[in-house]
């Protein structure tokens, strides 16, 4: 991995992980968090997206509302488990 691929990396990641804790109020955990909320959310649509069917366009903005939508999914289970 090259120096320019960890840059879109660490971008898609904190835009991802930034979007997500705005559409789940209450939730934020700074720029640092984001990222890594972001890179779990990627992880997470990875996973759970095609196992439902849902196939989202390449590119950077592919990329990124792949990993919001990963996010979202991430914060909302935390939000779950720290209710419980």
């Amino acid at each position: 991995m090259g120096i320019e691929s960890l840059i879109v990396f660490l971008f898609v990641g904190g835009v991802a992980g930034w979007l997500a804790s705005v559409l789940i109020k209450g939730i934020g955990f700074g720029l640092l968090g984001n990222i890594v909320v972001g890179i779990i959310g990627a992880f997470v649509a990875g996973l759970v997206l095609p196992a439902v069917g849902i196939a989202i366009g390449g590119g950077i903005i592919g990329s990124i509302v792949h990993a919001t939508i990963g996010a979202v999914l991430f914060l909302l289970l935390l939000k779950v488990l720290k209710r419980a």
